[in-house]
């Protein structure tokens, strides 16, 4: 192929590369948001939803919700918010040009620092469209995936920059895009030790002729000081953020035993899932302790493969490269320092499966060697194998539809779920469908029967039943199992209020707000009860006011509910002018909302206070 062609086909690539991944997740663009994650980092967070302002910009970069550190990653979300609202459809979308975006900037540095013009291409192509990459696309809360990726690219592209022309400029402009991508997510820590990797290939800089040197690769080390710095630094406070959230578990909770046994099988689903993309799940449960031999005999293929990969290295470098980077890249999330109580996630292998479609591609070049019909057997199996991909990706996408279908899909495919029991009995819930939630989840608590929020959850079914008694015994159960359960104690409340029990309720609802102060809903709820409550002795307009005033702020004066309940306060508390002026303000949220009962009932209040206030 000469200079000219090679153009040619580059400039068709590009486009062709950005469609196919397009047409396959269009799909998206109908999708709601699930009840996994996205209330936390969409539907219900108020700072998010309030667009960039600067209290939101504030937040985000001293917040530590979700038990992670990602600032850049909030922003982002925030101005989706800004631009589109809460609408799905938009959030997806700019998941998916993200997406588009690291798929066409891996094809233009892998050609780059290779040449290698089809081998780039399917490796391109094999990320964009893998299965495993749909919960990183099709998932909302995993924009801090997408876009630290592409954090990850552009670093990589600057550094290619760096290494063919030397200069302050671009070394600086490298740490720069790599400082962004440890905001969007700390999982970008190992990249210094991946641009290490690209050193020995395909760049060759520690390679000279058949020769490793040794005083070349000292020297690129302290040449990567300043990122391993931010790495460390992204480290430490991505541990302390999990140490004080309880993300990160107890040492003792998932013995060292259990983790190290689970990595190691986990390195190995990955490479099987990623050959044969069958049973994929949103969430995997933690096995506990795997069987000695399962964790042996998975601990020696890796070590096998390792050894193998180390000797064939001279003649095939690029083996050595992309092995490591599949090992390397997965380190800060295989489970060693247990994050949650998942096995795996497809979610994971979103960068490190890059070094496995390298080995693949570069691989079977080599294996046809000068084969005569070499390229039409490799275009045509390339072409077959992305094709295949591709379908297998639509169809895996197909699922993330909405909680129901997404949770119905991993309780066909996995075994003992709890967190899929407990969502979907959350979502048949939200559809008022109580009896199939209740179902779920007492098939959670069958296996389970410490799991706080699938007791929280089924005491809130039972409530909307109007069984108080029942509910309130599984929220004391949810209490017993995690004592910080601030939703528990707050549902309680609810519980014990529409029972008459106002003391109970109230003592429930400030232990909630001790545990959880910034809540909004809590601050709400008690207020509601201190301004309005029938019995005389419980009532304290002027603390129902703060209450207020406080939930008020955190929701950035738009919740319509909220607006209510300052209102009322104001005019428990005598201060009509003030109840009439906010109760206008919460008229206006719910017409936005388009509720319409709640529409009528603030208008009703708003025309009671006016007939209090003096007439000019």
């Amino acid at each position: 192929m000469d200079e000219t062609q090679k153009k040619y086909w580059i400039f068709c690539i590009y486009p062709l590369l950005a469609l196919i991944t397009l047409v396959v997740y269009w799909q998206l663009w109908s999708y709601d948001f699930i009840n996994l994650d996205d209330p936390d980092y969409v539907i219900g967070n108020q700072q998010v939803r309030g667009g960039l302002t600067i209290d939101g910009i504030e937040w985000a970069f001293t917040a530590v919700k979700t038990s992670n550190w990602h600032p850049l990653t909030w922003l982002s979300l925030m101005l989706d918010c800004q631009l589109f609202g809460t609408n799905p459809a938009a959030h997806h979308l700019i998941n998916l040009l993200l997406h588009v975006a690291n798929t066409l900037l891996l094809f233009a540095i892998l050609r780059n620092m290779t040449g290698a013009l089809w081998a780039s291409v399917f490796v391109a192509a094999a990320f964009a469209l893998h299965p495993l990459h749909v919960e990183s696309v099709a998932w909302i809360s995993e924009r801090k995936d997408v876009l630290s990726t592409l954090f990850w690219m552009l670093t990589t592209a600057a550094y290619l920059r760096y290494v063919k022309r030397p200069s302050v400029a671009r070394y600086l402009l490298t740490i720069a895009a790599f400082a962004l991508g440890l905001l969007a997510k700390p999982m970008l820590v190992t990249l210094p030790f991946a641009l290490l990797l690209l050193d020995y290939w395909p760049l060759n800089r520690v390679v000279r002729g058949s020769g490793f040197r040794i005083r070349d690769f000292g020297r690129l080390i302290i040449e990567k000081i300043p990122l391993f710095m931010l790495a460390i630094v992204s480290s430490a406070v991505t541990f302390i953020v999990q140490r004080n959230t309880g993300a990160a578990a107890e040492l003792d909770a998932i013995s060292l035993y259990s983790r190290i046994a689970n990595a190691f099988v986990s390195y190995l689903t990955y490479i099987r899932k990623m050959i044969w993309p069958s049973d994929l799940a949103v969430f995997y449960p933690h096995p506990g302790n795997l069987p000695m031999w399962q964790a042996a005999a998975s601990a020696a293929a890796i070590l096998a493969i390792t050894i193998l990969v180390i000797r064939l290295a001279k003649n095939h470098r690029y083996l050595l490269t992309g092995w490591l980077w599949y090992l390397g890249t997965l380190v800060p999330v295989i489970g060693l320092v247990q994050v949650g109580n998942q096995a795996l996630a497809d979610r994971y292998s979103y960068i490190p499966l890059i070094g496995l479609f390298t080995m693949i591609a570069f691989g079977t070049d080599d294996l046809f060697g000068k084969y005569r019909y070499k390229k039409i057997i490799l275009s045509m199996a390339g072409a077959a194998a992305i094709c295949v991909l591709a379908v297998c990706t639509y169809v895996q996408a197909g699922y993330w539809r909405n909680s129901v279908t997404l949770f119905e899909h991993t309780l066909k495919v996995t075994k003992n779920n709890y967190l899929a029991h407990n969502n979907l009995g959350m979502a048949f819930q939200s559809q008022g469908k109580i009896e199939q939630a209740i179902s779920q989840y007492e098939q959670v608590l069958q296996f389970k029967s410490d799991d706080a929020r699938a007791h929280n959850n089924l005491g809130n079914a039972l409530r909307a039943q109007g069984k108080f008694e029942e509910a309130d015994e599984h929220y004391t159960q949810a209490i017993k199992y995690k004592q910080d359960f601030a939703e528990a104690h707050n549902n309680l409340g609810i519980s014990l209020v529409a029972q008459g029990r106002i003391e109970e309720g109230i003592n429930h609802y400030r232990q909630a707000l001790r545990l959880k102060p910034d809540s909004f809903e809590i601050q709400n709820n008690l207020a509601l009860v201190l301004a309005t409550c029938d019995e005389h002795k419980f009532r304290n307009p002027d603390e129902a006011i703060k209450l207020a005033q406080s939930a008020s702020r955190l929701t950035g004066y738009r919740n319509a509910t909220i607006l209510n309940t300052l209102a009322a306060a104001y005019a428990y508390a005598g201060r009509f002018n003030e109840a009439v002026t906010t109760a206008q303000l919460a008229l206006d949220a719910a017409i936005v909302e388009k509720n319409d009962k709640l529409t009528n009932h603030i208008r009703g209040q708003l025309e009671q206070y006016k007939r209090v206030v003096p007439q000019k």
